[in-house]
């Protein structure tokens, strides 16, 4: 049976930060050139998903832990295991972000839970954010985190499940050190396993540079736009299965459903590594 959060980690429940922003033109047309997009221009809606470049900080450069992120016991709890995963999200799009706006991030630890699963101790962790662009609510997210235990030599990982066959809505992507790098570069994004080659071998036992959970979120929620032109989402949920890498393709997938979509995206050999599902609004932004 799992148990419940040490008296050390329990108490990060409940914590809260405000960070402010501003949604900066050039940065958004970074990310649009990144994502070979074109840039949404000065008062425009920001994509959803593209919110993920902001409200990031550099912290000090003696407060970085080893693996390249803050050093644990800040914001978030002092979790022992090395691992650190996006493990999904749920997001809410109430309101445009415009480009150009100022935003305001409101973020709260709501959850820490440990578990033990097939790979062994694992720690979940819920963060709640709200954010607002001049004032107005125009995201609430949930954002799962999932701290893990490293594999012992040699370990094979879970066997992943294959995907759906192939969907209506459908885009290969071949992503190379550069996209990982721009993406982390954009997000402030310090984690080694996207651009540190021996550590991500040698330290997390992966076989190459990890591509980004968000990353891959925000390609699905791009293929369901372009797939329905003059739509806007109104929700969107993920959930990350399996470990995509660099120099290795896979695909985004999307199939009409009701008012929706489920979107997927898929390694070279067919193997889930990410499901997700949205819905339409019913009014664009």
């Amino acid at each position: 049976m799992p148990t419940a959060p040490s008296d050390d980690l329990a108490a990060w429940i409940g914590r809260r930060e405000t960070v402010e922003d501003r949604v900066d033109p050039r940065r958004v047309a970074d990310l649009a050139a990144t994502l070979d997009r074109p840039a949404p221009p000065p008062g425009a809606p920001l994509p959803p998903a593209w919110h993920w470049i902001l409200f990031n900080r550099f912290v000090p450069a003696g407060e970085v832990g080893a693996d390249g992120h803050p050093r644990r016991g800040g914001f978030l709890p002092p979790v022992p295991l090395p691992r650190r995963m996006w493990a999904g999200g749920r997001l809410r799009f109430h309101d445009a972000l415009p480009v150009g706006a100022a935003a305001r991030r409101e973020s709260e630890i709501v959850k820490v839970e440990p578990k033990r699963g097939r790979s062994g101790e694992l720690v979940f962790v819920l963060v709640r954010h709200r954010i607002f662009a001049d004032d107005r609510l125009a995201i609430t997210e949930e954002h799962d985190i999932v701290y893990r235990e490293a594999p012992a030599p040699g370990t094979k990982g879970p066997a992943s499940e294959p995907a759906p066959a192939r969907g209506a809505w459908r885009d290969t992507v071949r992503p190379d050190p550069v996209l990982l790098f721009r993406y982390s570069a954009l997000t402030l994004n310090g984690h080694r396993i996207h651009y540190d080659q021996p550590y991500v071998t040698a330290v997390e036992g992966y076989p190459g540079l990890v591509v980004h959970g968000p990353l891959i979120a925000t390609l699905l929620l791009d293929l369901a736009l372009r797939a329905a032109p003059g739509r806007w989402i109104d929700s969107f949920s993920f959930r990350a299965l399996s470990t995509l890498f660099v120099d290795s393709p896979f695909t985004v997938n999307g199939q009409p459903d009701g008012g929706g979509a489920r979107l997927w995206a898929a390694n070279e050999a067919g193997a889930l590594a990410m499901q997700a599902t949205i819905e339409f609004s019913a009014h664009p932004i």
